[in-house]
């Protein structure tokens, strides 16, 4: 199942980014994924939200808030168009978040992590990437 993170400074998200920002990055994730849109698959898809505290993150250049979004998923659930599609939406999702505007989307950075085939496990069990999208079909209303 995808796994989000997202790193910022500590106050750089608006109060209405701050509270929205998880379960938005988290339903880019699965639709970029394809996964059915279902109460199942939505608890699978964890967001987690780090603050960094006040000094802990600049550049060479200024102080201005950067923002680091880490999206894990099996290895061969995205293809380019997919990756392409995920990092413009998340990297959206965060700009809104922070009240930024697009020019600013160089402040994003996006990193997609494929996890190898037989290196992720849930439950008590190595899960496959066969056994999501077999998962998936069966949860899907046209299936």
């Amino acid at each position: 199942m995808p796994m989000i993170r997202l790193t910022v400074p500590t106050g750089a998200l608006t109060d209405q980014g701050r509270a929205t920002i998880q379960r938005d990055l988290a339903a880019v994730l699965l639709r970029w994924e394809g996964a059915p849109d279902t109460a199942f698959f939505r608890a699978q898809a964890w967001s987690y939200l780090t603050e960094l505290p006040a000094g802990a993150q600049k550049t060479a250049e200024d102080d201005a808030p950067r923002f680091l979004v880490e999206v894990t998923v099996p290895q061969g659930a995205l293809s380019e168009r997919r990756k392409a599609g995920l990092v413009e939406e998340a990297t959206a999702s965060v700009l809104s978040a922070a009240g930024l505007s697009p020019d600013q989307a160089l402040r994003v950075w996006v990193l997609v992590h494929e996890q190898p085939e037989g290196t992720w496990g849930a439950g008590g069990s190595v899960v496959r990437h066969a056994d999501l999208i077999a998962l998936a079909k069966g949860q899907r209303a046209d299936a």
